[in-house]
């Protein structure tokens, strides 16, 4: 192992902790807007009657155009030139627009027949993603250029990550919110009266982003075919397509990246694979079939880990400055493939108690995760440019964030045949086959065990260390002329 080199962060490259708060307002909107569509949607089946197939359809189908738009807003926001910036004036006008649009989604009139509600639901819900986009691309975007440092990123991202993460604390109650009958009359007013408490706080704080944080390259300049020129508008239009597509594969074509975004899908969708495999293995194994039981013993294991993330990732920041992110990651996703192997071990129908016991140390493998990977993305951008000579935040998050999300997608259908493949039946109850429950313990403890260290491989080709990222600062700056 090579002689890990560090460099102190200087003061003129420390962002502010309030503008590091502010930032992680961005965080805390896009993951409550995340998660309150995905739990809240639940209304259209116990509070409409809607087929549960149709519901799934109109939680999937929306995302799908997220493969077009999330690339198309972040090159738009990359090659926007404004008084206000590249990414400020779209946070600002996202956030508005989002709210509203959240907002009037869950304004479902009533006495209205099934194929209506689907139709309003999915029409509102492309509008809503678009928002939503519009939103949330050039926040992740404005992340990567807040400093040229490769520490302060780290942290950056550590608080914009903790943040977030109050967002999962909150939505769980949400269903309880919608059904309280003290606020609402029924499941359906209570969704429509949640939205506007939800829009709220969107619009209060998901605007601040906008209205306080200075981009850095707000005049940067870029190749974009037809700035600056006479073309007709049509061929404007045209060139304009050309140099996205262009960025588009650029970005795909770009090594350090991919290798980001392999090590991201295995961590995240190892775990997402297997996310209802745990709640069957601690009712049908450990509690023999006891739902009640079981299920309590399920959001102790996830409120415990939920709680140790946020410490999770005060640890991942702070380590990180101190042994670089690449090893870092290597201490948390090898923490976690700990975590994950004792699951075969305190997942014990004699000790139930102990199977809380891996739930800290699997918080490292996605806790770790977030807070890094952002990180190491503003670093690949400046490496991009290096080479390239245009900067491409908004691009390569957009489509780092894609992927995330279509595997998300991929890994909770997959769950559900990979569940078939044990042979468990419903229908027998407490009674499920000792084979089907060993597979089930297998693949809970394996698959992520195998994703991790895959995971592990990838990121250990990784080519920006701490000592290459200084060089690549040092050689951008003497390039552009600033310090």
């Amino acid at each position: 192992m090579t002689q890990h080199i560090h460099y102190e962060t200087a003061p003129q490259d420390r962002i502010p902790f309030i503008h590091k708060v502010i930032y992680g307002f961005g965080a805390f909107v896009n993951n409550l807007l995340a998660a309150a569509i995905g739990g809240m949607v639940i209304v259209l089946n116990l509070g409409l009657g809607m087929n549960p197939a149709l519901v799934g359809l109109l939680a999937a189908l929306p995302r799908l155009t997220d493969a077009i738009t999330d690339p198309i807003m972040g090159y738009i926001s990359d090659h926007t030139r404004s008084r206000w910036g590249r990414r400020r004036p779209y946070i600002f006008v996202g956030a508005i627009v989002v709210a509203i649009v959240f907002v009037l989604l869950w304004q479902l009139p009533a006495g209205k027949s099934e194929s209506y509600y689907f139709w309003y639901f999915l029409i509102g819900s492309f509008v809503f993603y678009l928002a939503y986009t519009m939103y949330a691309t050039p926040w992740v975007a404005l992340g990567y250029e807040l400093t040229p440092d490769y520490h302060e990123r780290t942290r950056l991202m550590g608080v914009q990550n903790f943040m977030g993460q109050f967002a999962y604390m909150v939505a769980p109650w949400f269903l309880f919110i919608m059904q309280y009958e003290a606020w609402f009359d029924n499941m359906v007013e209570g969704a429509a009266g949640l939205s506007i408490a939800i829009a709220v706080v969107v619009l209060a704080i998901g605007i601040l982003p906008a209205i306080f944080l200075v981009e850095r390259f707000k005049d940067a300049e870029s190749n974009e075919a037809g700035s600056g020129s006479k073309l007709p508008r049509r061929k404007i239009i045209l060139e304009n397509i050309k140099d996205f597509l262009k960025g588009f594969a650029t970005t795909l074509k770009f090594t350090p990246f991919l290798k980001l975004c392999a090590a991201t899908f295995l961590v995240f969708n190892g775990f997402i694979l297997i996310a209802s495999f745990q709640s069957y293995v601690i009712i049908y194994y450990v509690f023999g079939g006891d739902t009640v039981e079981g299920a309590k013993f399920v959001g102790y294991s996830g409120t415990l880990g939920t709680i140790c993330t946020f410490l999770v990732i005060m640890f991942v920041t702070w380590i990180s400055t101190k042994i670089g992110k690449r090893h870092t990651f290597f201490l948390a996703t090898g923490i976690s493939v700990l975590g994950y192997g004792l699951k075969w071990f305190c997942y014990n129908p004699d000790l139930p108690w102990l199977l809380l016991l891996p739930a800290p140390l699997m918080a490292f493998g996605l806790g770790g995760l977030f807070t890094l990977m952002p990180s190491m993305i503003a670093d690949i951008v400046d490496y991009d440019e290096l080479q390239t000579h245009e900067r491409r935040e908004g691009m390569y998050g957009s489509i780092f964030w894609w992927v995330v999300k279509l595997g998300m997608a991929a890994a909770l259908a997959a769950g559900g045949f990979l569940l078939n493949t044990t042979g468990f039946d419903v229908a027998l109850g407490a009674n499920q086959t000792e084979d089907a429950i060993f597979l089930m313990r297998l693949y809970d403890v394996l698959v992520p065990v195998i994703c991790s260290l895959i995971a592990i491989w990838v990121i250990s080709t990784y080519e920006i260390t701490e000592e290459k990222a200084h060089v690549i600062r040092e050689q951008l700056e003497a390039r552009r002329g600033t310090t």
